[in-house]
């Protein structure tokens, strides 16, 4: 995804967890990590990136034509030989335009967004 506008509304139909790892990414744009550096920084249990995006998967699939308003490279490819996900500078700019500025530590030790969603959220 490209467009700030699809962007905002993806960020808007997925979860809080989905938001928190976009939050994240956008908080370091352009630079390709492996999962567990993203999940350490955010202070998440390992494998929790993986069951994230695959808890986004359908509303990709249905409402975004499979588009990601993010980016991997391959193991193969990745200097660090393990997935890495980023965000390019343009996406992050449109996941800061819709995410809150006082994100706080909720219970779980997660970044919590303000206004936070309903479970059907």
């Amino acid at each position: 995804m490209t467009e700030a506008g699809e962007i905002e509304r993806f960020h808007d139909r997925c979860s809080d967890l989905m938001c928190e790892l976009l939050d994240a990414l956008a908080d370091a744009p352009d630079r390709p990590r492996p999962f567990p550096e993203i999940e350490d920084a955010m202070r998440w249990p390992r494998r929790r990136i993986a069951s994230v995006l695959g808890g986004v998967c359908h509303l990709r699939q249905t409402e975004f034509g499979g588009r990601r308003p993010y980016r991997f490279l391959d193991a193969r490819w990745s200097p660090s030989g393990r997935w890495e996900m980023w965000m390019d500078a343009g996406q992050a700019r449109a996941i800061r335009a819709v995410s809150p500025p006082d994100r706080t530590a909720g219970p779980s030790g997660s970044a919590r967004r303000s206004g936070a969603r309903t479970a059907a959220g």
